[in-house]
């Protein structure tokens, strides 16, 4: 199929590698001619905007950093000669996703709200979960496509911004898992327990949850932090999740103390870092690591 991507950061090229390998002819856009210079040298037609993508390939994916940056492509894109169907993955919120819907519609282009989960890495795996809403024909039509990028897809409902606030809900419980995660590993680290056994422990008991079975172990036992995603995106979902809440007129106490600690982070000058790092702050103030110990011998 003629396909076109725009936004081609992290997870964005990745997601378009996976698309061009099962054999799509892509169009793509991007401000970054690196990045545009790469998927040309893989056989795709590097546009010179996202006017261009629209004008040329019938279904046109998304991927953008934030609601301001979807909102303007989506203007557009709105202008496109070709596109008839519309895939924002990127994760803005329902109010910022409303808006995108009522630009692209007023010229009869289709919008399906596809939010993903699972970082770059999942991405260029074709391991990601794909979340979407939108009409049951327009689910449809794109399912095969999002098949070739993820390995579960959940279709959230009928209405676009369904899939908004799921992605939502699930960034709040990984934002607030790895807070508290980090405070309790730094305090066990200050009382003098070894941060391997710690997480060993935690994995087979009640503390468990998605830091502590793959984040720490991977990118802060390790030393590494380098598990795919900047602070500053986790702050924003987290802004995000917090605005839903307040439209919804829930209360959201724990999340707004997780939030404090995030934001704080990243007026610390943070924000460029992996999500991962956040637990170096807390070191600080503690006075310690929480790092694989060097094995005897």
């Amino acid at each position: 199929m003629e396909l076109g991507f725009l936004g081609l950061g992290q997870m964005g090229s990745a997601i378009a590698e996976r698309l061009q390998a099962a054999g799509h002819h892509l169009h793509v856009y991007d401000p970054s001619a690196a990045a545009l210079a790469g998927f040309a040298q893989g056989g795709a037609a590097a546009c010179t905007s996202a006017a261009a993508v629209a004008d040329a390939a019938p279904i046109v994916f998304a991927c953008l950093p934030n609601g301001a940056v979807s909102q303007a492509v989506a203007r557009e894109v709105a202008g496109g000669r070709a596109v008839r169907t519309y895939v924002e993955m990127s994760t803005i919120g329902s109010p910022a996703l409303e808006q995108v819907r009522q630009t692209v519609a007023a010229r009869g282009i289709d919008l399906a709200d596809c939010p993903i989960s699972g970082g770059p890495k999942g991405a260029r795996a074709g391991t990601l979960t794909v979340l979407c809403a939108a009409p049951p024909d327009i689910r449809a039509r794109i399912r095969p496509l999002l098949e070739q990028v993820g390995r579960t897809i959940f279709e959230m409902g009928d209405r676009t911004g369904q899939a908004q606030l799921m992605k939502l809900v699930n960034n709040l419980i990984n934002a607030a898992n790895l807070a508290t995660a980090f405070e309790a590993l730094v305090l066990g680290a200050k009382g003098g327990l070894d941060p391997d056994q710690m997480v060993a422990m935690l994995n087979v008991s009640t503390g468990q949850n998605s830091a502590t079975l793959t984040k720490v172990p991977k990118a802060v036992l390790t030393g590494s932090f380098d598990y795919g995603a900047s602070l500053a995106t986790m702050v924003k979902d987290v802004t995000l999740g917090l605005q839903e809440a307040e439209v919804l007129g829930v209360p959201l106490l724990v999340h707004q103390q997780s939030a404090t600690l995030w934001r704080l982070a990243e007026q610390q000058g943070m924000g460029a870092q992996d999500f991962t790092s956040l637990i170096t702050l807390l070191e600080g103030w503690a006075g310690v690591t929480v790092r694989s110990r060097p094995q005897p011998g």
